[in-house]
C-alpha cells in the first residue's frame, strides 16, 4: 500500500472509537452505520492534508452512495400541496355525488362541481408558484466547493463531495458538510445560522465544523465526517420539515362544518334518498318503472346544497388574491392561510441575529485614550490612519471591516510586518518602519516609517490591557478598564487600539509565536454594534400599538440581545434572561415566559419549547428567523416567517418569506389578513345560512315525502345569483376590522335562525302549490288539467321565492350599503329576471313560468320572509357589536 493509500483502521474496531459521542470520528462511524455500511477505513489526516483523497477512494465512496447529496428541502413537495387541497371531506362528498350524476349521464347537472374544481386549481397553482420561486432562489445561491484530491485542488459541486474528502475553506465560503479541521491559519467560523451566536468561533486542528456555518476569516482544510442528510444542518431541517397543517381558523371552521356534515351525511342522505323515492311513488314503483333517476337527482341536489363549497372557494380566492398582492411587495406566501394567521397573532417571537439585525457589525464610536497633550495630536492622527489600514486589510474580520467607512485614509507607507486576526488570540496587528532607528555601524539615523512608526495592535481589552506592561500605569489601566466595562454593559463590542515602539526581539516586531510586543500604549477605545434593520423599530412599534406581545429569543449573549432590544424600542431593564437557567417544570417556565421579553443563550430545542409553551398558554404565536437554529421554532409556531437572506432550509419550512428581508412588510400582511378574516366572516353568514336551509330542506321535504323543489342545475344557478357572483366582489373589499375570535359561532347564530325562516318560506310556497294551485306532486310532466300546475312550474316558483330570500340575506351582509354595493344587489335581481325570461336559460334550467296566483304567492311569501330576516339581522347586530378598526 502506498503512502497515499495509508489508512487508519480505528473505524473498524469498536475499541478504537473515541469515548466522546460528539467526536468527529464517532460521528463518522454513526454516519456509516445509518447508511447501512460496514466500517470504512479512514485515510490518515497527515496524508489528507498533503494529498487529499486518491481517485480510487473517491470512486469507492461514490459507489457506496457516500456523497453529499442533500434532501430536496428548499420548498414543499408538489405531493404535499396536492394533499392539502384535494384530500378534504368536502371534496369527498362532492366527488361521490358527481360519480352518481355521471353514471346517470346527466352532464348538465355537474355544474355543482365547478366550485370544488376551481377551489383545488386556484390553491394548487398559487402554492406551486411559490414553491417554484423558492426553488429558483435556492439554485441561485449554490456555489461550488473546493476539494484536495491526488495533490491537486479541484472545484466540485456540493453534491459531488464524498465522505473523508479534504475540503479547502477560505473567507466567504459556506461549510458544505460536517467535518473536522485538519489545518487552520486564523480560521474563524460564523455559526450564527446554527446557534444564533453572533461572535466568530476560532477553529484549530481537531475542532469540529458544521454544515451551514460560514468562514469569516482565515483559511483551513477540513476532513468531511458526515454528508447529505446525516449532516447537522440537514438533520435539523428534516426534523423541522415534518408535515403539519397550518392552524387556520377559516379553514378550521370549514373543517368543523365538514366534520359535522360528514357525521350527519350518511343518515341524512339515507333519509333524503328514501324520501325522494317515496315522493315518486315508493321503492316498488321506482324500481319497476325505472323511476329511480329523479329520486337520485333530487337527492344529489339536496346533498350538494348542504355543502358550503362556495365558502371554501371564496376563502381560497381571497387567500390567492392576498398572496398575489403581497408578492408585489416581496412577500412570498407558501401556504395560503398564512395571510390570515398574522391577523390573529397575539405574540411575535423574534430572532436577533439576521432578523432584528442585518447580521453585520457597524462602527459605533471611539474614545481617545492618548495620555496627554504633548504629541497627542500626532498620535491620534497616526492612530486614525492605522485604523484605516485595519479596515481596508484584505484579511480583515467583520469587526475590523466596519472601520473602513469611518476611517477612509491609510498610511502612505507599506507595513513591514503584520499578524492576522485569530479568535484564539483575539487581536490582530500591523507594524510600520524598521525596528531600529539608528545604525550603530554608520552612526546614521534610519527612516522611521512616518508618524505611524511602530507596532499597532487592535484587539479585545481583556487581552491587551493585562499585557500592556510598562506602557500603561495602574491608574490609567483602571480608568480604561472602567470605560470598557461601561460600554460592554450596554451590549457594545469593545476593542482597544494600542501602540508599541519597542520590538519583541532583535529585528522583529512580533516574536516567532506571533506574541504581543512589550510596552503597549493605549491610543483609542473603539465600540461596535450589530446593525439593526432600519425598519425594525417602526415595525415593532406598530405591533405594540396592535397589542401584540413581543419576545426576543436568541442564541447570543443575554446582554447583547438586551442591547439590540433596547435599540429597537423595547423597554428592557438590565440584561436579558439567560435561557441556560430556564426551568424544566412547565408551570415555572410559563411564569418566566410571562415575566420576561428578552432571552439569550437559547438553543434550537429551547426555541421550539418556548414557542410550544406560549401556544399551550393560549397564545397565537408567530416566529421570525433566518438560521438553521430557527427552523424547529418556525415550524412549530402558528406562523413561521423567514427572512429572504436566511438559510434555504429555514425558508423551506416557513409559511411566509420576506424576500427582501424587510420587516416593514409585515403591517401590509396584517392588513391583508384582517381583510380576509373580516370579509370571510361576513360571507360565512351567507354560506352557512345556505347550508342550514339546505340541510333543513332535505330533511323536512323527505319526511313529508315531497319531491325536492330544485334540480341540481337550478340549485347551482340560485347559489350563483345570491352567493357565488356577489360574494366574489364582497370578498375583496378593503376591511381593517380587528380580529375577534369565534367567528364560526357568531356566523351560526345568524345562519340557523335565518335558515329556519328560509325553510318556512319554501315550505309555504310549495304548500300553496299543493293545496291551493292544484299541484298533485307528480315527478314529471306538464299540468294534468285545468287549474293544475306542473312540477317545473313549482320548481320555478321555488326558485323565485328562494332567490328573493337569499338576495335579502345578501343585502344584510353587505351593509353598510354603498353605491356600488347597492348596484351589485340590484344587478342580481336583474339577473334573476333574465334567467327566468330568456328562452335558452329556461330550456337549460327546465323552467316553466307558473300561473299568476302561484307567482304572486311566491313573491309575497319571499317578501314576508325578508321582513323576518331583517328582524334577525337587527337582533344579531345589537348582540355582536362590530369591533374597532385599527388606529
Amino acid at each position: 500500500m502506498s503512502m497515499v493509500e495509508n489508512t487508519t483502521e480505528q473505524a473498524s474496531h469498536g475499541t478504537g472509537l473515541p469515548d466522546d459521542p460528539e467526536h468527529p470520528d464517532h460521528q463518522r462511524h454513526l454516519h456509516l452505520h445509518r447508511r447501512g455500511h460496514a466500517p470504512l477505513p479512514r485515510p490518515q489526516d497527515a496524508v489528507l492534508t498533503v494529498r487529499g483523497l486518491a481517485p480510487a477512494a473517491v470512486a469507492e465512496r461514490e459507489e457506496k452512495g457516500l456523497v453529499n447529496r442533500q434532501p430536496r428541502d428548499t420548498s414543499r413537495s408538489i405531493w404535499t400541496i396536492l394533499r392539502v387541497h384535494i384530500l378534504t371531506l368536502f371534496n369527498l362528498a362532492i366527488a361521490t355525488c358527481a360519480v352518481a350524476i355521471i353514471l346517470l349521464g346527466r352532464w348538465f347537472d355537474l355544474v355543482f362541481c365547478l366550485a370544488a374544481v376551481a377551489n383545488v386549481v386556484i390553491g394548487v397553482i398559487q402554492e406551486y408558484s411559490a414553491k417554484r420561486k423558492l426553488d429558483a432562489i435556492a439554485l441561485l445561491h449554490q456555489d461550488d466547493a473546493h476539494v484536495l484530491r491526488a495533490g491537486t485542488e479541484h472545484s466540485v459541486r456540493l453534491e459531488e463531495i464524498v465522505l473523508d474528502d479534504a475540503v479547502v475553506l477560505r473567507r466567504g465560503d459556506q461549510v458544505p458538510a460536517d467535518g473536522v479541521v485538519l489545518s487552520a491559519d486564523g480560521l474563524d467560523i460564523d455559526e450564527s445560522l446554527l446557534t444564533g451566536e453572533a461572535d466568530a468561533v476560532g477553529k484549530l486542528p481537531g475542532d469540529a465544523v458544521l454544515s451551514g456555518s460560514a468562514v469569516l476569516s482565515g483559511t483551513g482544510l477540513i476532513r468531511v465526517t458526515a454528508v447529505g442528510s446525516d449532516s447537522h444542518a440537514s438533520r435539523l431541517a428534516i426534523e423541522a420539515r415534518r408535515f403539519s397543517k397550518i392552524p387556520s381558523e377559516l379553514r378550521g371552521a370549514l373543517d368543523t362544518v365538514a366534520t359535522w356534515l360528514t357525521i350527519a351525511l350518511v343518515p341524512i342522505a339515507a333519509l333524503i334518498v328514501n324520501g325522494q323515492v317515496q315522493a315518486v311513488g315508493g321503492w316498488a314503483r321506482a324500481l319497476e318503472q325505472d323511476a329511480i333517476e329523479p329520486a337520485v337527482v333530487a337527492s344529489v341536489a339536496a346533498i350538494t346544497s348542504m355543502i358550503p363549497q362556495g365558502l371554501a372557494l371564496m376563502t381560497t380566492i381571497s387567500f390567492a388574491v392576498a398572496a398575489l398582492k403581497l408578492a408585489r411587495q416581496e412577500v412570498l406566501i407558501q401556504e395560503q392561510p398564512a395571510v390570515e394567521i398574522l391577523a390573529r397573532v397575539d405574540t411575535v417571537c423574534l430572532d436577533k441575529t439576521g432578523t432584528l439585525t442585518e447580521g453585520r457589525i457597524v462602527f459605533d464610536g471611539s474614545t481617545d485614550l492618548t495620555p496627554g497633550p504633548a504629541g497627542a495630536d500626532d498620535l491620534r492622527s497616526a492612530g486614525a490612519l492605522v485604523l484605516g489600514w485595519f479596515g481596508a486589510d484584505a484579511n480583515a474580520n467583520p469587526t475590523a471591516l466596519a472601520l473602513a467607512e469611518a476611517y477612509p485614509a491609510q498610511p502612505t507607507v507599506a507595513p513591514t510586518d503584520q499578524v492576522a486576526f485569530a479568535s484564539e488570540r483575539r487581536w490582530s496587528a500591523v507594524a510600520f518602519g524598521p525596528t531600529l532607528l539608528h545604525d550603530a555601524g554608520t552612526g546614521r539615523d534610519l527612516p522611521s516609517g512616518d508618524a505611524v512608526h511602530g507596532a499597532w495592535v487592535l484587539g479585545a481589552p481583556e487581552v491587551l490591557l493585562p499585557a500592556s506592561g510598562r506602557g500603561l500605569g495602574a491608574d490609567r489601566r483602571a480608568h480604561i478598564e472602567a470605560l470598557c466595562q461601561e460600554t460592554t454593559s450596554r451590549g457594545l463590542r469593545t476593542m482597544v487600539l494600542c501602540r508599541s515602539t519597542e520590538p519583541a526581539g532583535v529585528g522583529i516586531w512580533f516574536d516567532e509565536g506571533r506574541g504581543l510586543p512589550p510596552a503597549l500604549e493605549a491610543v483609542a477605545l473603539l465600540t461596535f454594534r450589530e446593525k439593526v434593520r432600519d425598519d425594525a423599530r417602526e415595525t415593532l412599534e406598530y405591533f405594540r400599538e396592535q397589542d401584540v406581545e413581543l419576545k426576543v429569543i436568541s442564541g447570543d449573549h443575554p446582554r447583547t440581545v438586551a442591547a439590540v432590544a433596547r435599540e429597537v424600542g423595547m423597554d428592557v431593564q438590565g440584561d436579558g434572561y439567560d435561557a441556560r437557567n430556564l426551568p424544566s417544570d412547565p408551570e415555572e417556565r410559563r411564569v418566566v415566559l410571562q415575566g420576561h421579553s428578552v432571552f439569550g443563550r437559547v438553543s434550537p430545542e429551547q426555541k421550539k419549547g418556548m414557542v410550544s409553551a406560549l401556544q399551550q398558554d393560549g397564545h397565537v404565536v408567530a416566529m421570525t428567523g433566518d438560521g438553521i437554529n430557527d427552523a424547529l421554532a418556525l415550524k412549530t409556531a402558528d406562523l413561521g416567517i423567514a427572512m429572504g437572506n436566511g438559510a434555504p432550509a429555514t425558508k423551506a419550512v416557513s409559511r411566509m418569506v420576506l424576500l427582501d428581508s424587510k420587516f416593514s412588510r409585515l403591517p401590509s400582511v396584517l392588513a391583508e389578513g384582517r381583510q380576509v378574516i373580516a370579509n370571510m366572516e361576513q360571507l360565512a353568514h351567507m354560506y352557512l345560512t345556505k347550508t342550514a336551509y339546505a340541510v333543513l330542506f332535505g330533511v323536512v321535504f323527505s319526511l313529508l315525502a315531497w319531491q325536492y323543489p330544485l334540480l341540481p342545475r337550478q340549485a347551482s344557478t340560485v347559489d350563483f345569483l345570491m352567493i357565488g357572483l356577489p360574494t366574489f366582489f364582497l370578498a375583496l373589499v378593503p376591511n381593517q376590522r380587528r380580529y375577534v375570535p369565534g367567528f364560526l359561532g357568531r356566523a351560526l347564530r345568524f345562519a340557523i335562525p335565518s335558515g329556519l325562516v328560509i325553510l318556512a318560506g319554501l315550505l309555504a310556497a310549495n304548500g300553496y302549490a299543493r293545496w291551493f294551485a292544484g299541484f298533485s306532486g307528480g315527478a314529471t310532466g306538464p299540468a294534468g288539467g285545468v287549474g293544475e300546475v306542473s312540477l317545473q312550474q313549482v320548481q320555478t316558483a321555488s326558485v323565485i321565492t328562494l332567490t328573493l330570500m337569499g338576495l335579502w340575506v345578501l343585502n344584510l351582509i353587505s351593509r353598510p350599503l354603498t353605491k356600488w354595493k347597492l348596484s351589485l344587489v340590484a344587478a342580481m335581481y336583474a339577473l334573476l329576471l333574465l334567467v327566468l325570461l330568456i328562452p335558452a336559460s329556461r330550456e337549460f334550467h327546465q323552467f316553466e313560468i307558473p300561473p299568476v296566483d302561484l307567482t304572486l304567492a311566491a313573491v309575497t311569501i319571499g317578501a314576508v320572509a325578508c321582513v323576518l330576516l331583517e328582524g334577525i339581522h337587527q337582533f344579531h347586530r345589537r348582540r355582536h357589536a362590530a369591533p374597532a378598526t385599527s388606529p
